[in-house]
């Protein structure tokens, strides 16, 4: 196990380069086995969720290469429907598995999805929705079994735009007979982006980035050389450390329209911020001021994927900060650790009261999940002192060399293997 030391205090300067889309690569690899050509995704990042996935592909029996640059995956040998039980417990993104190897097998086995602890994350919605497409579903002993001599299009409402729910739908529907429909379809970026990256291989689809998506079933895709969205979670989480700190940073990779609800909140706060084309500048006097209410929505409203580290940025700001997580019930775990280091935090089920303190001080902390864990690197930057913060097998689930990108940006933080 590894944790960072991370002495606190210390301004940010510089550009970052961001990383595709972590909620993009997932379903896009997923996708890879709806095709026996070869299928190739540049700059993939090199962190704990894309290595499980690609795990996953190599049990069901694909043949992955990679360099810096990309990797390929090879399916046309492919023979397994089985998903195996160790690597889902370790993945919620392995769900997407179900969709793309019931088109291709025509059956599926699963057991039930893991990843961060942030709440029940139920998957009745995926289930549903594939009922609806014509697949009989057995579910027994922790397993998911799934059967479908034929997919069907058919029309589906959800009852929430779950981002999930709506790419496995998709990954189902696209070779599917006849035409299906989802209706209040989740509108976020990384939806368009799955779009985009199946219509190159000859699907039909369209509509994605609004509540009605289209899918007209194909019978063959091809393969493909892709590059995906930059990751707007990854950029969010470096702007909100620029302004706890103080100084001035540079993203490139994500246009701002993708994250337009925390660059609202951020200029609130007092920072300045500039964008052009997929470039935002963010300046930073460190000295913030509160905003009344932050409340989590699907996108375009404010990420859940941010709460947490807009969490730490409220720890130090004048004034006191109310915030709503509508998504998930247990995203304020990190407060208790946030308390450690001095800050004032009083959460009620879904609710969390910050009141700003002068000053955060160093101190050990414990990261429970992944944006929890980024939360308590930038409050770690803020502090004064030095902090420690364990259990990094969370953050490196979405972050690749995260230490390094803060350490070009003038943060004193080295890992530490215990």
């Amino acid at each position: 196990m590894d944790k960072f030391i991370i002495d606190g205090g210390e301004k940010l300067y510089g550009k970052i380069a961001l990383q595709s889309a972590k909620n993009t690569v997932l379903p896009l690899l997923a996708a890879s086995v709806l095709t026996d050509e070869q299928v190739r995704i540049r700059n993939v990042p090199t962190i704990n969720d894309v290595e499980n996935m690609l795990h996953i592909l190599s049990e069901v029996g694909c043949v992955i290469r990679r360099n810096k640059e990309y990797v390929v995956i090879d399916s046309s040998n492919a023979v397994s429907h089985e998903i195996p039980a160790r690597l889902t417990r370790e993945l919620r993104s392995s769900v997407f598995m179900l969709g793309s190897v019931l088109t291709r097998f025509q059956r599926a086995k699963i057991s039930y999805p893991g990843g961060c602890d942030i709440g029940l994350r139920p998957i009745d919605l995926h289930l549903s929705s594939l009922k609806r497409l014509g697949v009989k579903i057995i579910e027994k002993d922790g397993y998911i079994e799934c059967q479908a001599e034929k997919l069907q299009g058919a029309e589906i409402l959800l009852d929430f735009p779950s981002v999930g729910a709506t790419e496995n739908i998709i990954l189902a529907a696209v070779k599917a007979e006849g035409c299906t429909i989802i209706r209040n379809a989740a509108k976020e970026p990384e939806i368009i982006d799955l779009q985009n990256f199946l219509n190159a291989m000859g699907a039909r689809i369209r509509g994605a980035g609004g509540g009605t998506i289209v899918i007209e079933g194909v019978k063959r895709l091809r393969g493909i050389d892709y590059t995906p969205i930059g990751d707007r979670i990854e950029a969010g989480t470096y702007l909100i450390a620029a302004a706890t700190c103080g100084g001035e940073i540079q993203t490139i990779g994500v246009p701002p329209e993708n994250i337009a609800a925390l660059l609202h909140k951020l200029r609130e706060n007092g920072c300045k911020i500039h964008t052009k084309n997929d470039k935002i500048e963010l300046s930073s006097d460190g000295r913030l001021k509160s905003v009344n209410i932050v409340e989590t929505m699907p996108f375009p409203g404010f990420p859940t994927d941010m709460q947490a580290q807009y969490g730490a940025l409220c720890a130090t700001a004048r004034g006191t900060t109310l915030i709503v997580e509508n998504l998930f019930e247990t995203r304020y775990r990190y407060a208790a650790e946030l308390k450690r280091m001095g800050a004032d935090v009083i959460v009620r089920d879904r609710t969390a009261i910050i009141r700003g303190v002068e000053r955060l001080h160093g101190a050990c902390v414990t990261a429970s999940d992944l944006r929890g864990g980024a939360a308590l690197v930038i409050a770690a930057l803020k502090a004064e002192g030095q902090s420690a913060v364990m259990d990094l097998s969370h953050v490196d689930r979405g972050y690749a060399d995260f230490e390094g990108k803060l350490k070009k940006l003038g943060a004193k933080i080295k890992r530490v293997r215990i």
